[in-house]
């Protein structure tokens, strides 16, 4: 496990956890979904990408791939140990330090806006605006907006395994905490965590404070987002 765990995360099963709780066997089982083509379409060809919260590479491998120049950056060396293409900085986001450094685009995806520590969520996008290039985007992912209720549902992959969010446990009127399990025919891992819940006007606010206000959603559902620097 990295040195450091996250309270409120923890996760269980086969392989390294990392301090928010991922299993990063589990996630080298997943393929990349939609992602790629929903950034491709928002930013311009060969931009220079700052990914935070990387994971094993598989949004970053199909934007190499694309043309992209990316920066891939993770607190878990475990899980930075499978990117490939990329240069890769381990560090936590909200404590990224990268100097001068600016970027055409800053990437914030796999819902990790909806961190349950408020101070976290604000140094997100504090480092966020910190590094988007003048003129540049931020694109974050964030989480359905009837995901805290429609629990239990579960789906499954292409290769025999199923993902099945199990439990969502009210902590508070905007947090709650979810278990989320994944059974192959070979290994079994879960994911407990605890999860904020953006009101699409609070999201919004909140972007603007950090002095990214949002220029327009990305898909029909307003899970992804872009921000421009004010």
């Amino acid at each position: 496990m990295s040195g450091r765990t996250r309270e409120g995360y923890s996760g269980t099963g086969p392989g390294p956890i990392t301090p928010d709780g991922c299993a990063v066997e589990r996630w080298l089982r997943l393929p990349v979904g939609r992602e790629p083509n929903i950034i491709e379409r928002a930013v311009p060809a060969g931009a220079s990408i700052l990914e935070l919260g990387c994971g094993v590479g598989r949004v970053t491998h199909a934007l190499v791939e694309r043309g992209f120049v990316v920066t891939a950056v993770d607190e878990s060396p475990e899980m930075l140990e499978h990117v490939r293409g990329a240069r890769t900085v381990c560090a936590a986001i909200e404590e990224l330090e990268l100097g001068e450094e600016r970027f055409d685009v800053v990437l914030l995806a796999s819902f990790l806006i909806h961190n349950g520590d408020p101070e976290v969520r604000a140094a997100m996008l504090r480092t966020c605006r910190r590094y988007v290039a003048d003129g540049g985007a931020v694109l974050i992912q964030r989480e359905g907006e009837n995901w805290h209720t429609r629990v239990p549902r579960e789906a499954k992959t292409g290769d025999g395994g199923l993902i099945r969010v199990a439990a969502a446990t009210r902590i508070s009127d905007e947090l709650t905490e979810f278990r989320v399990e994944y059974e192959f025919p070979d290994a079994e891992w879960s994911h407990t965590f605890p999860s904020y819940r953006w009101s699409k006007d609070g999201f919004e606010s909140a972007l603007s404070g950090a002095g990214l206000p949002v220029e327009r959603y990305l898909t029909l559902d307003r899970t992804w987002v872009l921000a421009r620097p004010a």
